[in-house]
């Protein structure tokens, strides 16, 4: 059994396809903000981590994420890091929750120029520069999937493997015994197609097993 690549399970929607970047001064105090996707808590804190190693010396690092679907409170988390509580991660929070994109974590680099903004402009200036970085950022859509096990004779694996691609889905797991066992992600809307499918390259000996996300 082997592990080869997990699938996406939540419902379609934006997500960050790689890490957007904006840049501000306000007052003499220059904002530089990161933007990428986190799919977890985890991987929210690991984006801020490798955000200060390549933004060193700030005088603070705000970060805000959000790892569930968009507008969804359940999976966040939010730092103002030093500065006036409400001010920085809550503000940035606050713009990632109303952006439409989901699974996203923003991180607010602050070098303070001497000159305080107060409490409006400091929320203005972390959501503004995470806004930025959220624009700049590329985007895909996150598909929804459902988890499938299928069953086919040998004489089947080549005409089986042929189809995964053809239908977007994904292998997580291959098992060999008296039939070869895939546990496949497919695209929601492929689904019944899927079944047709192995049932005609199989001659109707394919077994399938819709499994628990």
């Amino acid at each position: 059994m082997t592990q080869e690549e997990a699938p996406d399970t939540a419902v379609a929607y934006p997500v960050p396809a790689g890490v957007g970047e904006g840049e501000s001064t306000v007052r003499r105090s220059r904002f530089v903000a990161r933007v990428g996707r986190a799919r977890s808590r985890n991987q929210a804190l690991q984006f801020v981590q490798d955000a200060k190693e390549r933004l060193p010396g700030a005088t603070h690092y705000c970060w805000a994420f959000n790892s569930g679907p968009p507008g969804s409170a359940v999976q966040v988390g939010a730092s103002d890091a030093g500065e006036p509580p409400g001010t920085a991660g809550r503000s940035m929070l606050a713009y990632l929750l109303r952006s439409g994109v989901g699974e996203v974590v923003a991180v607010c680099a602050r070098y303070y120029g001497g000159v305080k903004l107060g409490t409006g402009g400091l929320a203005r200036a972390y959501s503004d520069s995470a806004k930025q970085a959220l624009v700049a950022c590329p985007k895909k859509t996150n598909v929804e999937r459902v988890p499938v096990r299928v069953a086919v004779p040998y004489a089947s694996v080549d005409r089986v493997e042929r189809l995964w691609a053809k239908l977007g889905a994904t292998v997580r797991e291959r098992e060999f015994g008296a039939f070869v066992r895939y546990e496949v992600a497919v695209p929601r809307e492929q689904r019944l197609r899927m079944e047709e499918e192995v049932a005609g390259v199989t001659a109707g000996t394919g077994r399938i097993e819709e499994l628990d996300p």
